[in-house]
């Protein structure tokens, strides 16, 4: 089974209980919910299929909401204006002095004149339009068009190496927030994250609304992200390497080193990270991956990454099952060729009993490889436990066991983690031991025989004493 986990992103082509079900037989983990361009009503009816599936066995299955984030767009037009390299355009950002011709463009980022230079490129529609600054007046800026495009309303903006006035979260973000928590999603993904007191905005908020439990993923898409990199992973419970806007941000060449560096650094603060865009975008239309693609995702699990994410592939491609087939199929394979050294990470944030059970886990998981132990058992109420345990990326499968249902739902994202509901939870942890157990022999994952390590709490006066145990399976 991979270690690697998978988000799939969810779309009229994935959103019946029969297809979410086939998402999750071909090893999803989680469902994205995309904000940009979602709605409230179709996102809740998706939610109510897959709060039925999970609680019917047929899946399990966490879920995501995606921000839609602050954003620079340009304004409507009456129709669409072909551009050619060479033009000279103005950009208003007053939408009372804009003519709306077919040589000027409207820009809602009321400080773009102010915050851009002589010199600055402007990048709009995704990448597909580079503009670059002659002139600036206190009503617009004057551009110069770099290629050819053809350009229509709405189009996404932006300001590479710009540090954007612009809020943590939008009023629609605060709403969009406000139907996570109601609707019980486990993730949210936060987007254009900046520096710490971003993500402290959205926690803050969560808190206010009794929902700390939703865990905070940082997306990094701009220069500044990647400025405060290290403040935003500390903040946050896990990170997203948002390769759409990031590598439009930064020069497209630093890319493949920001991921790298993102995924080091999380693993380094044992924060669980994502990589997300572009993975199998080719299978949208295409039965099968270019070789690029299958070579990018195997150097994704190289490199140790926890999930990988899928977007227009799962919501709008021909191919959306077999595509998530095709990244199971590779990840397998990259695992195959992996043998992980457990490397230690940072104790910032953590209490002395965590980080007894830091150290615990970890020698659990080398003893487990030393001994050749079928499995690693181990018992978290809320999660951390399998945090540090994914953190130290185990060779051996580790099945977490829990009585907390969001605690399951959580450890969906964490790397090389089989999180388990136990139902019949009881304050005696030698009769947790003991039912898990049992129900690993009842799915067949355990034989008579099989040598597991388990690590778990024992009673000692009065007080929890975290302990690892070798057992034989009789």
């Amino acid at each position: 089974m991979k270690k690697t986990k998978i988000i799939a992103t969810v779309g009229p082509v994935t959103e019946s209980e029969e297809q979410l079900i086939a998402l999750y037989k071909a090893w999803v983990n989680i469902i994205r919910f995309n904000f940009s361009h979602a709605n409230y009503e179709v996102a809740r009816a998706i939610m109510g299929r897959i709060r039925k599936l999970n609680s019917e066995g047929k899946t399990n299955l966490s879920t995501l909401l995606d921000t839609k984030g602050p954003e620079i767009r340009t304004g409507d037009l009456k129709s669409k204006i072909q551009f050619e390299k060479g033009d000279v355009i103005k950009i208003y950002t007053d939408i009372s002095k804009f003519s709306n011709d077919s040589m000027s463009l409207f820009c809602d980022y009321i400080s773009l004149v102010e915050d851009v230079n002589i010199g600055q490129i402007i990048r709009i529609d995704s990448g597909l339009f580079d503009v670059e600054v002659v002139e600036k007046t206190s009503d617009y800026i004057r551009v110069i068009a770099l290629n050819s495009c053809l350009i229509g309303s709405r189009r996404h903006v932006n300001l590479p190496g710009v540090k954007l006035r612009l809020p943590g979260i939008t009023g629609q973000d605060k709403k969009d927030v406000l139907f996570s928590i109601e609707e019980g999603y486990d993730f949210i993904a936060m987007s254009f994250v900046r520096n710490c007191s971003n993500v402290e905005e959205l926690r803050n908020l969560l808190s206010e609304h009794n929902a700390s439990h939703i865990k905070i993923i940082s997306k990094i898409e701009n220069q500044e992200g990647i400025e405060n990199l290290d403040e935003i992973i500390e903040a946050s419970d896990g990170v997203m390497v948002a390769r759409g806007d990031l590598g439009i941000e930064v020069p497209i060449e630093k890319l493949p080193v920001y991921q790298l560096e993102i995924v080091k650094k999380s693993m380094t603060q044992g924060k669980f990270v994502i990589v997300a865009t572009h993975l199998l975008e080719t299978m949208i239309e295409n039965p099968f991956p270019t070789r690029a693609e299958v070579s990018d995702i195997f150097n994704c699990v190289r490199q140790c990454t926890d999930c990988t994410m899928l977007s227009g592939e799962t919501t709008i491609g021909k191919y959306p099952i077999k595509t998530v087939e095709m990244m199971t199929a590779v990840i397998n394979e990259a695992e195959a060729n992996m043998i992980y050294e457990h490397k230690d990470f940072s104790d910032e944030g953590l209490c002395t009993r965590d980080i007894e059970k830091k150290h615990l886990i970890k020698n659990a998981l080398i003893t487990s490889e030393s001994i050749n132990a079928r499995v690693v058992l181990i018992f978290t109420k809320s999660g951390r436990l399998a945090r540090f345990a994914a953190a130290f990326r185990p060779n051996k499968d580790v099945y977490a066991f829990t009585m907390n249902e969001s605690s399951v739902r959580y450890m969906n994202a964490l790397f090389g983690i089989r999180p388990m509901l136990l139902g019949n939870w009881t304050p005696n942890l030698g009769e947790n031991l003991d039912n898990a157990i049992a129900l690993l022999k009842e799915k067949n994952i355990l034989s008579v025989g099989d040598r597991v390590i388990a690590v778990n709490d024992i009673q000692k006066e009065g007080k929890e004493i975290p302990v690892m145990e070798i057992i034989t399976i009789e």
